[in-house]
């Protein structure tokens, strides 16, 4: 359930960010950056046309390259402003950003085990954990609501996107963790709870 902040909108549209060279390659983001794929232009394309009529007011979207190129699409099709809202940026992975489950199991052969054991509490080494990132996404949903009277579009990645559900739904960390956002999909999320568009 949407947290009673008058900075909170109270019904929130959800997207991530369209299909990218990387998840592809099943190679890891973090904060590093790779372009979307031909699909991932059509599915960000998609999202802008079945959002005409939702009542977009504003378009908050994470700096990096992959949200900020999908939320283009969307914004300019929708007529409306386009804010980044750097808190949005994806779970920092730090030395694991942009490698393979492989080359981690080389380098970090013990980081599967260890990450099973406390996957909300383990941070990548050299970057954050759920939990640090579950505090960025309140104060991001803090600075959408700032952005614009109405409803946002928030446009961001897969992992700090269980983050916002959780807060916008007030989950725990197992429910939130056990969410899943395909490229293409939009979540509408309000009082009453969580529906696809």
């Amino acid at each position: 359930m949407i947290p009673q902040d008058r900075h909170v909108p109270e019904r929130v549209l959800l997207a991530r960010h369209g299909e990218t060279e990387w998840n592809l390659e099943h190679r890891l983001h973090g904060q590093l950056d790779s372009p979307l794929t031909a699909e991932g232009e059509r599915q960000a394309a998609s999202v802008a046309e079945r959002l005409i009529g939702q009542g977009v007011a504003i378009v908050c979207s994470s700096p990096l390259g992959r949200a900020l190129r999908t939320a283009v699409v969307i914004a300019e099709r929708l007529g409306v402003d386009l804010v980044e809202i750097p808190e949005l940026a994806e779970v920092h992975h730090g030395q694991m950003a942009g490698m393979t489950w492989d080359e981690i199991d080389v380098r970090f052969p013990t980081a599967r085990e260890e990450r099973a054991a406390n996957r909300y509490g383990w941070a990548f080494p050299g970057g954050e954990s759920y939990a640090q990132a579950r505090a960025r996404a309140r104060r991001a949903l803090t600075s959408c609501g700032w952005s614009a009277p109405g409803t946002p579009l928030i446009v961001s990645h897969e992992m700090i996107g269980r983050m916002l559900r959780a807060e916008l739904r007030g989950l725990d960390a197992s429910s939130a963790l056990a969410l899943r956002h395909p490229h293409g999909v939009v979540f509408e999320i309000d009082r009453r709870g969580e529906r696809m568009l």
